[in-house]
């Protein structure tokens, strides 16, 4: 493991990028960004429109290490190149910005108020991939809906499952159990997740730790506990559906706290901009992010992480 990586992602200020749309929300994304369905036929072409929007970002010269911790890749972005240098290479060589993998393959039907992760084929071939690629480490998310105390359960214990097996193979998790922003009951279920996760952490091994990736809570300063917690390396945010403005709203009010973005992050970015006008915007939506994220940064950080 690098430990120059390492030290980044456990204490650096800055914020996570979270580019790892997948097949499901690529064509959303797409849209957002100016780009129609009817611009491409293929699942191929629209891969590649993807990545092509990915590059302007990450090879844009208001994208560097100095704000973003990390980027969250999706699989075939770790597997193309940003100015004819592998994806993750060009990240942590060029811009300092440690990479990471989505690897979970989307969503079960939902049961019990939650979503599962489908299983995940060949995940050792993947992970071991991933290594050689230099990837520092993985995310995978699921979904809760509804605070029913079973669903929570499963939901954490496959995420902890995962996890173990991605520390085994060398790589860093950043566990996503999200919670639906629209959820009916999104504070109780936010309350039963966190007492779950408190349980895994507490029973964690000395020698192991892990990220979190969580929805934006309801009370301020909710996941403190989780923040503090010795096997806990840093948890992230996700915008979850909220604008940007009230994602960093949000982000700002919970101390260590820092954000993992992917549409808040993207906002108001599009195709048919001159690389002045991309850059301009990526800046301030860097920037905004960057500021939400570090504004209480120095404050109750807990104690020293563990090595995973």
């Amino acid at each position: 493991m690098d430990t120059q990586q390492l030290d980044k992602v456990r204490s650096a200020n800055g914020f996570v990028a979270a580019l790892d749309q997948s097949g499901g929300s690529t064509p959303r994304a797409l849209e957002l960004y100016g780009i129609p369905r009817d611009a491409y036929a293929t699942d191929e072409e629209m891969f590649d429109l993807m990545h092509a929007m990915r590059a302007r970002i990450i090879s844009s010269p208001s994208f560097g290490g100095d704000r973003v911790l990390a980027a969250i890749l999706f699989e075939g972005t770790m597997d193309r190149q940003v100015e004819g240098i592998d994806t993750p290479s060009y990240l942590w060589d060029t811009k300092r910005v440690v990479p990471f993998l989505k690897i979970d393959k989307g969503l079960a039907e939902e049961s019990a108020g939650v979503q599962l992760m489908k299983p995940i084929p060949d995940l050792d071939q993947l992970l071991a991939r991933a290594l050689t690629k230099g990837i520092f480490g993985t995310k995978a998310r699921s979904v809760g809906r509804l605070p029913d105390e079973g669903g929570i359960k499963s939901l954490v214990d496959q995420q902890f499952e995962l996890a173990e097996r991605v520390l085994d193979a060398g790589l860093v998790p950043i566990l996503e159990p999200e919670i639906d922003i629209h959820s009916p009951a999104k504070a109780e279920a936010e309350r039963l997740l966190k007492a779950t996760l408190i349980e895994h952490l507490d029973a964690l091994s000395p020698s192991r730790s892990v990220m979190l990736k969580l929805t934006l809570p309801e009370v301020d300063d909710f996941y403190l506990d989780l923040v503090q917690h010795p096997r806990v390396l840093r948890v992230v945010a996700l915008s979850g559906g909220y604008t940007r403005d009230e994602a960093n709203a949000r982000l700002a009010r919970n101390h260590g706290v820092i954000a993992s973005f992917s549409r808040a992050l993207t906002e108001g970015l599009s195709a048919h901009q001159s690389d002045e006008e991309f850059n301009a915007v990526l800046d301030a939506s860097i920037a905004s992010i960057y500021r939400a994220s570090t504004v209480k940064e120095a404050q109750d950080r807990g104690a020293p992480r563990a090595t995973p």
